[in-house]
């Protein structure tokens, strides 16, 4: 298995610049990794009706009545599909290869559901057959997104999954429609929790158990903010996992269930600390002893009303983020040597992609859904739109080959990001108008494409809410290829600036008139 070092940002209704709701992740690679990503669909005749995990060997059969959606799988498909991020035909979301932690009580009481291996050989007579484990990354979109209406039905359909199946792994997974976002955390092998995310807030998540209040009359009630596992509070307290001092109090799951270990303040919190900083600098001090929080703090809050509505540009910017105006900038001045590498930064070397879901209320609901996607590490790439209802995707985009080619969107940006990082200061200029020239480019696509499926509505030749509409296909798979050779020739045109400006820095140049 390969756990996924994460960054999630999800975003309230009420909270965004526009009304929809946002999730958002990066899929970062573990260390010494680096893992090919595409976009892909998937049409209801190419999804399995009985499905087996690569790594796990789980098997489960699956319902004859899949919806068509969309991925983000590794390309190579060597450790199984990681659908990592994707829409459906009614227009709920999944963001689900968070890999957050846990202690050893819950592992204890709950233990993660591993593959055992067979020992010796069949027809000996101390033959101990495979036993399969449970779900994991791999696998979670493949078997919850094709089969769900709303972001509701996803969390309830996930949390059956884990009951009968169970998981290898903790993790954390968003699901979203248009008018909610849900956050579900697996609590142990096969129980879990779920908050709706308020729709005025905003969530950080750096692969810690994140959520810190928990309402059970809720969750066994109407279910209107919370849910969780049909035994949760059997299970909490037969295991004294409960740590609150006085009873009665509102249950933290974070102190019962997470972690609170010193690499949590090297590579999780100082995450959640710096995108907080940038959403609420005014709302709590950040920098210097007497800060309200600092990058090792355990009492980051999961959610917080930000102190303005938050764009598209923003959530990329804090995911693409490297502690910038900080000691412990990696590219900075400020601090020491030592500093800027004590932090495990946001935008990291190894990063696979990021995947911005933004469902629009204000859109026909056959466009609405917006698919934001850029590969390789976000401090040198552009997120790029991507209209999900259609029956097939840019060529750019995809591709099932280890080999580095500058047609594909992914190896041009890992390209990219490995000349740039060698001449950073000389290079940002050039990263930075291509941010903006191609996210400028990226509204104006977005704006035309809207208008465009507007007036067809308009016409009366289709409705706006038939996803199936062969007329909106074809309209949203035009644009999107369309786009594409737009953003083709805009990451070709930086990519010869920056492999110009770095061979100028190489250390083997020498000229005459130097001497």
């Amino acid at each position: 298995m390969k756990p996924m070092a994460c960054t999630t940002v999800l975003v309230g209704k009420n909270a965004s610049y526009d009304g929809s709701t946002i999730i958002a992740r990066n899929e970062d690679s573990p260390n010494g990794e680096f893992t090919p990503k595409e976009f892909v669909l998937v049409k209801p005749e190419d999804q399995p009706r009985h499905y087996r995990a690569v790594i796990s060997h789980a098997e489960l059969d699956l319902p004859d009545d899949p919806l068509r959606y969309t991925a983000v799988p590794d390309a190579l498909r060597a450790q199984g599909i990681w659908g990592s991020h994707g829409v459906n035909e009614c227009n709920v979301a999944i963001s689900n290869t968070e890999t957050i932690t846990s202690n050893e009580r819950v592992l204890g009481a709950d233990p993660l559901v591993e593959l055992r291996s067979a020992v010796g050989k069949e027809g000996e007579e101390d033959y101990q057959p495979e036993i399969p484990g449970g779900i994991g990354e791999e696998d979670i979109l493949t078997l919850v997104l094709p089969y769900v209406r709303t972001a509701r039905e996803g969390v309830k359909r996930y949390g059956e999954i884990l009951r009968t199946v169970g998981t290898y792994e903790m993790n954390g997974i968003a699901i979203s429609d248009v008018y909610e976002i849900w956050w579900v955390e697996t609590v142990g092998g096969h129980h879990w929790i779920a908050r709706r995310v308020p729709d005025d807030c905003y969530v950080t998540m750096p692969n810690q158990l994140g959520i810190d209040e928990f309402d059970f009359d809720d969750a066994f009630g109407e279910q209107k903010d919370f849910m969780c596992s049909e035994d949760m509070r059997e299970f909490i307290a037969d295991n004294h996992l409960d740590l609150a001092l006085e009873h009665g109090s509102l249950f933290n799951p974070r102190w019962a269930f997470g972690s609170h270990s010193d690499s949590d303040h090297v590579y999780n919190s100082p995450r959640a600390w710096y995108i907080q900083r940038f959403f609420n600098p005014l709302d709590a001090s950040w920098d210097g002893i007497d800060a309200d929080f600092t990058p090792a703090s355990d009492d980051i809050p999961w959610c917080r009303q930000p102190e303005r509505k938050i764009t598209i540009e923003d959530v990329k910017y804090v995911l693409s983020s490297h502690y910038q105006g900080t000691d412990y900038d990696p590219y900075g001045k400020l601090g020491t040597a030592a500093t800027r590498s004590l932090f495990r930064p946001i935008g990291i070397n190894r990063t696979n992609h990021l995947c911005v879901i933004q469902l629009r209320p204000y859109i026909p609901e056959a466009a609405s859904a917006i698919q934001w996607t850029c590969f390789s590490s976000n401090v040198f790439n552009a997120l790029v739109p991507l209209y999900p209802n259609v029956t097939t995707t840019p060529a750019y985009y995809r591709g099932e080959t280890a080999a580095p080619s500058t047609d594909n969107f992914y190896w041009a940006n890992r390209i990219i990001a490995a000349l740039a990082d060698a001449q950073f200061n000389d290079n940002t200029a050039n990263i930075d108008r291509y941010q903006e020239k191609l996210g400028g480019l990226s509204h104006a696509f977005v704006a035309k494409t809207d208008a465009a499926v507007e007036e067809l509505v308009a016409s009366g030749s289709v409705e706006g809410n038939d996803m199936g509409s062969p007329a909106i296909h074809d309209l949203l798979e035009k644009a999107n290829e369309d786009f594409s050779q737009v953003v083709k020739r805009e990451t070709d045109d930086l990519l010869a600036k920056v492999l110009y400006t770095t061979s100028m820095g190489m250390k083997n140049g020498f000229h005459l008139s130097d001497h």
